[in-house]
């Protein structure tokens, strides 16, 4: 498919640059706010923790360590306080964005029938992902949320990043946008193409995957960046050595960013594509939004991610219902 397929009717167009004229003319009056906002609201904060660390000091045992326990807990309670702080003044900004985003997106994406658009709630699909995908995490977020029906089937984007730990020890087993959409025909059981594991990853996926077998595709390239796995190998096999193979030598080529995944599961299936940078961001408040820079590639970005879904779900059709 060409660009030219998913993009918005001239009318449609003129109502996007119309909210935007709008959303410009907003923007001037939040930056300003910002602009004051944030040194009085933080300079407040940074004086009323001065304050209490003052009267804090001279309540407080001469012979006391500034370093000691009750003086270390109010200076990180400051810091996250003054960060507390900040936030809220970046607030009319904030709020800004995302109201223009709840109205922007269903717009631009007018080649999607029933769109409906949500951000930072879990998505329905989440939960049916097979675990073995991504290995093992304890936390995860999710960012904006599209679902609705493209060509012939549901599907379900959104944002999502799955970890465990935090800081220097964080650990991300997933970054990126996740597309799960209904399956041409059900496969009986589990088939994931996962990222190789390290040593440590094989080892918590094995945890997850202790029931699923692992085979190869036959392809040396694949088969040395992918693990692939199932509870059902007379199933699998076929579909791993033809369909998926392709399909994953076909993603190596056109998603640049990083390794993609795939995952059927039932009805289910999961594409998965890597990616660092916020899919759906908005430049700051400081910068001006163009349409051809900011917007167009959205819509472009998005109908080639369906596009590859809509390739992925035929992996275990049978020939006859794939063409």
């Amino acid at each position: 498919m060409e660009a030219a397929d998913f993009m918005p009717s001239a009318a449609v167009i003129a109502g996007i640059r119309r909210g935007i004229e709008d959303y410009e003319a907003k923007r001037a009056s939040a930056q300003r706010q910002v602009r004051w906002r944030v040194p009085v609201f933080v300079g407040l904060a940074v004086v009323f923790v001065a304050l209490v660390a003052w009267l804090f000091n001279a309540a407080a045992d001469p012979h006391e360590q500034w370093l000691s326990t009750p003086h270390v807990f109010l200076y990180l309670g400051g810091m996250v306080a003054a960060m507390l702080v900040y936030f809220r003044a970046l607030w009319p900004a904030t709020q800004l964005q995302q109201s223009f985003r709840d109205t922007l997106l269903p717009m631009i994406f007018g080649f999607v029938r029933d769109v409906r658009y949500q951000h930072g709630v879990r998505p329905n699909s989440f939960d049916r992902m097979p675990r073995e995908t991504v290995g093992a995490f304890s936390r995860q977020s999710f960012d904006d949320i599209i679902s609705g029906r493209y060509e012939d089937f549901p599907f379900e984007l959104y944002e999502a990043k799955l970890w465990e730990g935090s800081g220097k020890s964080e650990t991300v087993a997933f970054k990126g946008v996740i597309v799960a959409f209904e399956t041409i025909e059900p496969f009986p059981g589990t088939l994931v193409a996962a990222r190789k594991a390290g040593k440590v990853t094989h080892f918590f996926r094995g945890m997850f995957a202790s029931k699923m077998q692992e085979l190869s595709s036959g392809v040396e390239d694949l088969d040395a960046t992918y693990e692939f796995r199932t509870d059902n190998v007379e199933a699998a096999q076929p579909l791993v050595t033809g369909r998926t193979a392709q399909a994953l030598a076909w993603l190596r080529e056109t998603w640049p960013y990083d390794q993609a995944r795939v995952a059927l599961s039932g009805s289910d299936g999961f594409l998965l594509m890597p990616r660092s940078k916020n899919f759906f961001e908005l430049p700051d408040i400081t910068q001006p939004i163009d349409y051809n820079m900011h917007v167009a590639p959205m819509i472009t970005d998005l109908g080639a991610m369906l596009a590859t879904a809509a390739l992925v779900r035929k992996i275990g059709a049978r020939d006859e219902a794939a063409e």
